[in-house]
Order: C-alpha cells, then structure tokens, then sequence
C-alpha cells in the first residue's frame, strides 16, 4: 500500500509515522496559545522534528469543542509564513489543517503536501478539487456537526457501522472529484462529535477501518474523552494518549497525531519491537 503527496510516496506497511501538531492559534484547548505567532510556531516545528516527527501539521483555527470559525484571510494569514519557513528547512511533509479550500490551496502554494480535512463531511466537492489539482495527500476525517456544534448531542445506532459508510461514502466521491485512492487517508475522527462510549468503540474497532487497504489516520492526543475516563485535566492526559497510541499501533495504525511527539515516538516502537517478537 502506498500513499502519495505530491513530492512524496510513503510505503506501508512501515513503523508507524508520527504526525507533530503545530497550532498557531490563540485558543488551542491544549497548548492554549504558546506557539502563536510565526517564530514561536517554526521553532516549535523544528523541535518536534529533532524529536522524530515524520510529518508536520500545521493549523490556524481552533478545532476544539464550540470553537468558532476564523476568517479566511486571517486563517491565511496566521499558516502560510509558517509553511513556507519550514518548507524552506525541512525535508518531511507538511500537512494543513483546514476546512477552507482556498487557504488548502494557498498552503499547497507555499511548500505543504496534505490537506487534513475535519470536514470530509461536507456536499460540496471544492475542496476535493484542490486536492485532485494539484495531488496533496487528503486525510478524510469523520465528524458529525462542526467544531461549534458537534459535542451538543451526538447520537449514533451504531457509531462503527456509520462511520465506516461514511467512508465508503466519502470514497466514492473523492474519485469522482478526481482524487486518486493512493492520495487519500481514513480518519475516524475520534472526538469529533462522539460521546466517551463512541470513542471507545471505535478504539476497539479499528480494525474494521482497514478494509478499503487505505492508511489510517488516528488523532487521540490528550483529548476530553480521557480526561472524562480518567479525571484528568489536559497537561495530566499524556499517559492515556500514550495509551492510545501504542493500542493504535497493536491495530495497525498507520499515522499518529500528537502533541507530544518524543514519548510517541518512544512509546510506538516499543511496542512495534515487542509485536516484532510476538510475530517472530
């Protein structure tokens, strides 16, 4: 199975590749704005990188519960310095974390290789022709709602079962739009207008995921679903994270979405070492 973003073709399987978040917003629910501004956010980039990330993904607006839209030009404004000063000094993929067509396509413009899309959701194919134009990689996540809506009232019959025809769905359409199936990655979309249950049900199920041979884009890193479990506030949720992590790697995960990139990286290969032996 390959993936490929434009200048880039990622062969699996392989150990699992670890995905730094750079958030160059204000109102991160993690980081809560520590990195927002330009020097602060390259410098933050370039630190995970030393720490082993394989991908980078950069965002300018705020996907966390009831978080409200940025507009464009700002959105633009707060990613691309960004993008085209790590462009300029790394050799690893960048990713852009957006809903806007036209900010995707400026990143593109500006040294990034992947859209990560929270709303494959969505009817209209625009943002799917940006990708078949110009061959970035397209991560396809599952929510139901917006950031500003989905956490109200989820509700599911079956949370696996619904997810999985969104895929098939989304799929189907992402062709039709031209974007080959070697572009695209599947993101289940944990907390993403899902309760604590449906989170853990879809953990248990990744497996399932993997059926349409697509690589598997898990984003759990200190989310409000282990702070519910666990009674934990966000600087106490790493070891849930890790947790999570080394599970999704046991799953056949391929692409992990962290904060804390040095403790995944670490915490995955130990268990890749272990499962090696396990299989040996």
């Amino acid at each position: 199975m390959q993936w490929t973003a434009r200048q880039f073709t990622i062969t699996f399987p392989r150990p699992m590749l670890v995905m730094g978040i750079v958030n160059v917003t204000p109102d991160s629910f993690y980081d809560g704005g520590r990195y927002f501004g330009v020097e602060a956010a390259v410098r933050h980039a370039l630190d995970l990188v030393a720490e082993g990330a394989d991908i980078l993904d950069i965002g300018g607006e705020s996907t966390r519960p009831g978080a409200e839209p940025v507009p464009e030009e700002e959105e633009r404004r707060r990613v691309l310095p960004v993008i085209e000063a790590l462009a300029a000094r790394v050799k690893i993929p960048l990713s852009i974390d957006t809903v806007k067509p036209a900010v995707a396509r400026a990143a593109i413009g500006a040294g990034a290789s992947i859209i990560n899309d929270i709303a494959a959701n969505r009817a209209e194919p625009e943002m799917w022709e940006v990708a078949a134009a110009t061959g970035a990689g397209y991560v396809a996540m599952h929510m139901q709602g917006t950031p500003a809506t989905m956490q109200q009232h989820p509700e599911y019959q079956d949370v696996v079962a619904e997810v999985g025809r969104f895929f098939e769905d989304v799929l189907g359409r992402l062709q039709q739009a031209g974007v080959r199936p070697e572009q695209t990655v599947l993101d289940v979309g944990i907390g993403f207008g899902k309760t604590v249950e449906h989170n853990l049900q879809l953990l248990a199920a990744l497996r399932q995921f993997k059926r349409w041979g697509r690589p598997l884009l898990l984003g759990v890193s200190r989310k409000s679903f282990i702070g519910k479990l666990l009674g934990a506030e966000p600087p106490e949720r790493l070891p849930g994270s890790l947790a999570c992590a080394c599970w999704a790697a046991m799953q056949g995960v391929e692409i992990i979405r962290a904060h804390d990139v040095r403790a995944t990286v670490h915490a995955v290969r130990m268990t890749e070492a272990l499962m090696a032996r396990q299989l040996a």
